[in-house]
C-alpha cells in the first residue's frame, strides 16, 4: 500500500485541459458523428453517410412541398448534389455549414418530423472533406462558400443568378481519413431507391439515371423480395404511417423499417411494435390459438413512420429509441397497434381470398413446427451438452446484440474448417470482437431439405446456436458472419454448402448484409527487405516487378499453412471481405437447383466445358 501511495503521480495541470474547435473534434472523433470510416467497400461505410447527410436536407425540402427533383453526380470521388427547394437563407449559409448546433429544425414545426434535428449533419461532411463547396440560390441571388477540412478558404459576396431556387453542395471526402475510398454504384443506388420509395413523387437523377416511385413501399417490397408473394401485397397507409405486408414460401421473417425516411437497419421501438401488433391482429381475426412465430414465419413487410423529434440510439440513426410518436402523441406501440387493429383487420374482412391464403400459410407453419417440436427440444439439449463455448466456439467479449458498448457493431465470427485453420485464426484474432467457430469436415448439402435438418445435423444445430438466430435475427450475436475456408476446390465447396444453408433457412441473414467471404492471400513474395502478400496473379506480378531479381515466392494452399503471426495481418484493419448479397434478379431458386440439385450430368458437363487448367507457379 505504501508503494502505491508513494508512487509518483502523472502531472495534471491547466495545460492538459484543451478545447477543440468543432472541425478538429469531428476529424479526431469521426466515429461519433458518422459511425465507422471505411473505404466504400461496405454499404455502411462513412462515405455513404456523408452523402446521406447532404441528401437528407434536400429530401426534407421535398417533404415540405419544395422541389420535386434532386440531381446527384459522383465521379472520381467528388460528390455533387443539387436540389430545387427554397434554398438556405443567404445570410445563414456560413452558419448552417460551419457552426455546430445551427439549423432550422429546432423550433420550426415544419421540420419536427425530420431526421436531422441535431444541427450536425453537413457540418460533419464539411469537416471530413478535403474540399466542401456550398451555394444557395434564392430569388435571383446566390451565396457561396468554399471550405477545406471545415476551414473557410473563400467566401464569395452575394451575386446575381438566373438559376432556380435551391441548394448546391459539392464535396470530396478527405482521402487521409477515408483511405483509398471509392463510391460503389450499387450502394449509392440502394440509398437513392429507398428515398424515392419513401417519398412518392420525388425524382432523383443519379449520373443521368432517373429514380422514381409511384407506389411507395409496394415498389420497395417488389424490389427487394427474392421470393414470389403468396398473395397480393397488403398496402395500408395513414397519417404518419405506411405499411406493406405479405408472406412468401421462405423461412424466417423479413422486415424493412424506416423513421422519417431514415432506414433503421437495426429496427427499434417502431419495428418491435409492428411485429407485436401484426401478430395480435391476425391471431384475433382468425380467433384461433395461433403462435406468433407461426403467424410471422415467411412474413415479408415494411413499415415507415414519422415521429416528432425522433431519438436514435446512435448518431448513425440505425435504431429508433423513441417511445412516443411526439410530445403530445401516443406511444409508438399504441400508435402502430391502433392503426393495424383498424386497417389490417378491415382489410382481412374485405378480402376473403387473401385471408384464406394467409390462413393456409399459418396452418402450414404450425404443422411444420409441431412436427419438429420433439426434434428441436432434443437438439437444444444436445447443444447445451456439447459445451458449445469450449468445443466448437471460441467466443469474443462483445456481441452485436450487446448494449454495453458500440464494439458490438464490429463483432464478427469466422466459420472455419479443420483444426489448423481455426487454430491460426484463434491465435491471431482480436478477442474483443472476433469469434471463431470450427466445422468438422464438410457440411451437409441442405438443398431441398426441410428445416428439420437444422436440428438433426449437429454442425448446423451448433452453428445456429452460436449465432443465436433460432428465433430470428433479433438475437444475432455477430454483425459479420465470415466464411473462412481454403482457396482450393474443397474450400470453395464448403463455402457453397454454407451459403446454401443460409439461403435455405436464414435468407434474411444474407439480405441484411451479415454474411461475408474472407479473402486470404494466394502468394507471399519477399526478399530480405520487403514482403508482399498477393491476393491475385496480378498482385503477384506487381510484387515481382517491385522486388526485382530472385525473390522468394510461396503459394499458400490452405489457411493452416499461414502462421498466426502472419494471419493477424489478414483479419485486422486491412481485412478483405467479399459480401454475399441476395437480390431478386439473382434467381436463387434456379441457381441452387443447378449447382446443388440432383442434375449431376448437366452440372458435370458444365464444369468440363468451362474447365480452366491452372499452371503451377515456379
Amino acid at each position: 500500500m505504501d508503494e502505491i501511495l508513494n508512487k509518483p503521480q502523472t502531472e495534471y495541470i491547466e495545460d492538459d485541459i484543451k478545447t477543440l474547435d468543432w472541425q478538429e473534434h469531428i476529424r479526431r472523433r469521426p466515429g461519433m458523428y458518422i459511425g465507422k470510416l471505411g473505404d466504400g467497400t461496405y454499404s455502411d461505410d462513412g462515405i455513404y453517410v456523408l452523402l446521406k447527410e447532404v441528401l437528407d436536407n434536400s429530401v426534407d425540402e421535398f417533404m415540405m412541398g419544395n422541389g420535386k427533383t434532386i440531381d446527384v453526380q459522383i465521379a472520381d470521388g467528388v460528390v455533387k448534389v443539387r436540389d430545387y427547394g427554397r434554398g438556405i437563407p443567404l445570410g445563414k449559409v456560413v452558419d448552417v455549414s460551419s457552426k455546430m448546433n445551427t439549423g432550422a429544425k429546432y423550433d420550426s414545426k415544419a421540420f419536427k418530423k425530420s431526421v436531422g434535428l441535431n444541427g450536425v449533419g453537413i457540418k460533419a461532411v464539411n469537416a471530413l472533406s478535403s474540399r466542401f463547396f456550398i451555394s444557395s440560390h434564392r430569388e435571383g441571388e446566390m451565396k457561396s462558400v468554399v471550405y477545406t477540412a471545415g476551414q473557410i478558404v473563400e467566401e464569395f459576396s452575394l451575386a446575381s443568378t438566373s438559376e432556380a431556387n435551391g441548394t448546391y453542395i459539392e464535396f470530396e471526402p478527405d482521402n487521409t481519413i477515408f483511405k483509398d475510398f471509392k463510391y460503389k454504384d450499387e450502394y449509392v443506388e440502394g440509398l437513392l431507391k429507398n428515398y424515392v420509395f419513401l417519398n412518392s413523387g420525388l425524382t432523383i437523377v443519379y449520373n443521368g439515371k432517373r429514380y422514381f416511385s409511384k407506389n411507395g413501399l409496394v415498389d420497395l417490397l417488389n424490389e427487394y423480395m427474392t421470393s414470389e408473394p403468396l398473395y397480393p401485397i397488403i398496402h395500408l397507409k395513414g397519417e404518419d404511417i405506411e405499411v406493406v405486408i405479405t408472406h412468401a414460401n421462405q423461412n424466417g421473417e423479413e422486415y424493412y423499417s424506416f423513421v422519417n425516411g431514415q432506414h433503421t437497419t437495426q429496427g427499434g421501438t417502431h419495428l418491435t411494435a409492428f411485429k407485436e401488433a401484426v401478430s395480435r391482429v391476425i391471431k384475433e381475426f382468425y380467433n384461433k390459438g395461433f403462435e406468433y412465430g407461426d403467424i410471422r414465419n415467411g412474413l415479408v413487410a415494411a413499415i415507415s413512420v414519422k415521429v416528432e423529434e425522433p431519438v436514435f440510439e446512435s448518431q448513425t440513426k440505425t435504431k429508433l429509441g423513441s417511445k412516443d410518436i411526439g410530445p403530445d402523441g401516443p406511444t409508438v406501440a399504441k400508435f402502430v397497434g391502433d392503426f393495424l387493429k383498424k386497417e389490417l383487420d378491415n382489410f382481412l374482412h374485405k378480402n376473403g381470398e387473401t385471408a384464406d391464403i394467409l390462413l393456409h400459410k399459418i396452418q402450414e407453419s404450425e404443422k411444420e413446427r409441431k412436427a419438429m417440436a420433439g426434434i428441436t427440444k432434443i437438439a437444444r439439449e444436445r447443444a447445451k451438452k456439447a459445451n458449445l463455448h469450449n468445443r466448437k466456439l471460441r467466443d469474443c467479449r462483445f456481441h452485436f446484440n450487446d448494449i454495453k458498448g458500440e464494439k458490438g457493431e464490429y463483432s464478427s465470427i469466422f466459420i472455419t474448417e479443420g483444426d489448423s485453420a481455426s487454430g491460426s485464426i484463434t491465435k491471431s484474432r482480436d478477442v474483443e470482437t472476433q469469434a471463431v467457430f470450427s466445422l468438422k469436415g464438410k457440411p451437409l448439402n441442405t438443398f431441398g431439405l426441410t428445416k428439420k435438418v437444422v436440428y438433426e445435423n449437429e454442425e448446423f444445430n451448433l452453428l445456429q446456436s452460436a449465432l443465436n438466430i433460432e428465433e430470428g435475427l433479433d438475437g444475432l450475436r455477430y454483425n459479420k458472419v465470415i466464411i473462412a475456408t481454403d482457396a482450393d476446390v474443397d474450400g470453395m465447396h464448403i463455402r457453397l454448402l454454407l451459403i446454401t444453408f443460409f439461403l435455405n433457412f436464414f435468407p434474411e441473414l444474407i439480405k441484411k448484409g451479415h454474411v461475408y467471404i474472407l479473402q486470404t492471400p494466394l502468394f507471399r513474395v519477399r526478399n530480405k527487405k520487403e514482403t508482399f502478400y498477393c491476393y491475385s496473379e496480378e498482385e503477384r506480378l506487381n510484387a515481382l516487378s517491385k522486388l526485382g531479381a530472385n525473390p522468394e515466392i510461396t503459394r499458400f494452399k490452405g489457411l493452416g499453412e499461414i502462421s498466426p503471426d502472419e494471419f493477424k495481418h489478414f483479419i485486422g484493419q486491412d481485412m478483405r471481405l467479399d459480401p454475399v448479397s441476395l437480390k431478386k434478379e439473382d434467381l436463387v431458386k434456379e441457381l441452387l437447383e443447378f449447382y446443388m440439385g440432383k442434375n449431376t450430368m448437366e452440372r458435370q458437363n458444365f464444369i468440363i466445358d468451362n474447365l480452366v487448367v491452372e499452371e503451377d507457379v515456379v
